[in-house]
């Protein structure tokens, strides 16, 4: 019998026998589907042995089922997730408190392991696929470091090689997160870098850039199709990664069933995708089911505003344009964004899957500047005792907004957001904020406007 609201712990964590031991892949209850990644060259369909010289062979067929609603977890997965899941799910009785408001706010925190993030998620089973594979490493890209960091803790639990590149503006502003990948055994180069052809063309035409998630992924990509016995894996954006992040969410619906809690706001920060996709996940399949109805709100920062200020077309993943084209919101792969200090959400795309969800309606996109995110981080470090990752941060962000609005209204809302991480190697930026040094970039209408100028053509989309 699930319990009244007023008898709500704190924090909730399921059972340990209560993980769950499936993903969900929304991909299923999609009526109409993402659009598939197509060849560059050819204009078609990527298929299946054509990812498997880029992915391992099991991840590219995730990546490509657009059917199967649940896939088991292997027990090797399982068995690891055991080691940080079930995450918690906290009901921000103190946040409510200091704002004064009727609304009621939860968040599911995932930064309760070594890599402060939910990127362990995705990053163990990537590894293990590609260990069953019978490969020597894994190349990858990273933007704030999260991803790269859970990558190198799950390739040194699996004794495997991992190589990282990561971007360059991040790589300097964090140099602690850098030795932690190298901790776990991972070389770590700054992008771009002149280790690959495509980094020197980069460096060529854009002398001096911090570097971006397209440009890491241009480099990560060569590296590992031209070593023999690697594949690349990445941290967001791909099918395959909203489907192992999805155990967030479930876990998230599991505690809140459990007290008998239907949240009417869900709120996740969008850079690639993974952990605003992850959160959403068994949510979004009721509404599509037309079971259950739910506000979902995707943040992104305004430096880089993929879904606000972006187009719905078919473009590169990477700077370099060496990767499949993917259909999504994208500024431009040869967008730049401004070196704000939230990195992994410096992507100039959108998932496909979300991207598609958001152009039937589905769910709503709201831009943040930097400042407002870093006075939303430090107001709920504050009174709920975690200090949050600058992406993290731009939920919160929007969580006190809306519940701000319940306090005008009168309405007791239920809001539910997603703190994927912690900020503890993200000091500079704190440290900036407090010393009133951050500023605030919006691209001009014209910047984006010259990367959008460049978008690949494809008959009959573009």
């Amino acid at each position: 019998m699930a319990k009244t609201n007023n008898e709500i712990p704190y924090k909730i964590y399921l059972e340990e026998s209560e993980l769950p031991k499936q993903w969900y892949n929304l991909r299923a209850d999609m009526k109409k589907k993402p659009a598939p990644l197509l060849n560059p060259g050819t204009g078609k369909p990527m298929t299946l042995d054509e990812l498997s010289v880029v992915f391992c062979r099991e991840l590219a067929k995730q990546e490509l089922d657009n059917d199967t609603k649940f896939i088991d977890i292997p027990e090797e997965i399982y068995q690891f997730y055991k080691m940080y899941r079930p995450a918690p799910l906290v009901r921000a009785y103190f946040l409510e408190r200091a704002l004064g408001t009727p609304a009621k706010i939860y968040y599911k925190f995932e930064g309760n392991n070594t890599s402060g993030s939910h990127k362990l998620n995705s990053a163990i089973a990537q590894a293990y696929y590609a260990k069953k594979q019978g490969l020597k490493g894994v190349t990858t890209e990273t933007g704030a470091g999260q991803w790269g960091t859970a990558l190198s803790m799950a390739c040194a639990f699996l004794n495997m090689d991992c190589q990282v590149y990561m971007v360059k503006v991040s790589y300097e502003q964090k140099p602690f997160r850098r030795e932690v990948m190298r901790t776990y055994g991972a070389k770590v180069t700054p992008s771009p870098s002149n280790t690959t052809n495509v980094g020197r063309k980069i460096l060529e035409e854009f002398p001096g850039t911090g570097g971006s998630l397209g440009c890491a992924i241009s480099e990560a990509v060569e590296a590992a199709v031209s070593q023999e016995g690697y594949r690349y894996v990445l941290g967001s954006v791909l099918n395959q990664v909203l489907l192992h992040q999805s155990v967030i969410g479930l876990e998230a619906k599991a505690a809140l069933d459990k007290y008998g809690v239907k949240p009417d706001i869900i709120i996740g920060c969008a850079g690639g995708g993974s952990n605003l996709g992850g959160l959403i996940a068994p949510f979004m399949g009721e509404k599509l089911r037309g079971e259950a109805d739910y506000r979902i709100i995707a943040v992104e920062p305004a430096s880089c505003p993929s879904f606000t200020r972006g187009t719905y077309a078919y473009d590169f993943c990477d700077t370099g344009a060496v990767c499949p084209l993917a259909k999504m919101y994208t500024l431009g792969s040869t967008f730049m964004p401004s070196p704000n200090h939230a990195g992994g959400l410096r992507y100039h795309g959108m998932s496909s899957t979300l991207s598609e969800l958001y152009d039937q309606g589905m769910m709503e996109a709201r831009s943040v500047e930097q400042t407002s995110v870093f006075a939303a981080a430090e107001q709920f470090a504050r009174v709920e005792g975690i200090l949050p990752a600058p992406e993290s941060s731009h939920a919160i962000r929007v969580a006190i907004d809306e519940a701000l609005k319940c306090k005008e209204t009168g309405e007791e809302k239920t809001i539910l957001f997603g703190l994927t991480g912690t900020g503890y190697f993200d000091m500079v930026a704190y440290e900036k904020y407090n010393n009133g040094e951050m500023s605030d970039y919006i691209p001009t209408d014209e910047d984006i406007a010259k990367s959008l100028a460049k978008l690949p053509k494809v008959p009959g989309e573009n």
